[in-house]
């Protein structure tokens, strides 16, 4: 029987979003009782709920068209599915602190102590366990990232893409537009917001399953992202 490890942050009004996108609110647009016509109930139970909120909204993936201008055209629906089933790794970073940059022989240290290869292919998590310290906090927003040449080195690995538990791939106003046109530049992505990446440590390798949305011309998704162990 396969364990499922839901990756994913829950959706709700007001939730933490990165800074200048869309809120999060979710009202409700058509109720049981208002079909029904029942005028006379004591509660009201929703049938139709209306969503407003980004395409980057808790964990979600980031489309190549939303990297740079370069990259006009590669929408989140002409992005390969086979980008967002993968083979999975997790490395273990959560020693890092407030707005600490990962950097490559970080990545090659962690590597070899989990006695990892990665493989063309992969999607590779960070786990830094900033949800669980930060979440919530004055502190979200200020998370460690991946220095610029860090995402160079996943990317000329070959990987389909990588995922990390902050708001941003990099660290905001330091690294973080380079990580962008990196992906861009190389032809993978990213995933943000993933929760239980705990879970994944010392695990070995899983499915990593993040599907978004088909938006048409989407710069990017929410993903219900889960790590799938056999």
């Amino acid at each position: 029987m396969p364990k499922i490890i839901d990756l994913s942050q829950e959706i709700y009004s007001g939730m933490p979003v990165y800074k200048g996108l869309p809120q999060v609110n979710i009202s409700m647009y058509a109720s049981h009782e208002e079909w029904e016509g029942d005028t006379d109930a004591q509660t009201v139970s929703p049938a139709v709920n209306k969503l407003e909120m980004g395409e980057h909204t808790g964990t979600h993936v980031d489309a190549l068209n939303h990297m740079s201008r370069h990259n006009f055209g590669q929408s989140i629906d002409a992005m390969p599915l086979s980008m967002f089933y993968t083979e999975g790794i997790c490395l273990d970073f959560s020693h890092k602190g407030l707005r600490e940059l990962i950097e490559p022989a970080e990545l090659e240290n962690a590597c070899e102590k989990a006695a990892y290869t990665i493989k063309k292919g992969d999607t590779v998590l960070l786990y830094t366990d900033h949800y669980r310290k930060a979440f919530g906090t004055e502190d979200w927003k200020n998370g460690p990232g991946i220095s610029a040449a860090a995402c160079r080195w996943l990317g000329n690995k070959g990987i389909a893409a990588f995922g990390v538990e902050t708001m941003a791939p990099g660290v905001s106003g330091v690294s973080n537009k380079d990580v962008h046109l990196i992906c861009g530049e190389l032809g993978f992505t990213h995933y943000e917001n993933l929760l239980n990446l705990h879970q994944l440590i010392g695990r070995g390798r899983f499915r990593f399953i993040g599907l978004p949305l088909k938006i048409r011309g989407g710069t990017g998704s929410p993903v219900r992202a889960v790590a799938v162990f056999e």
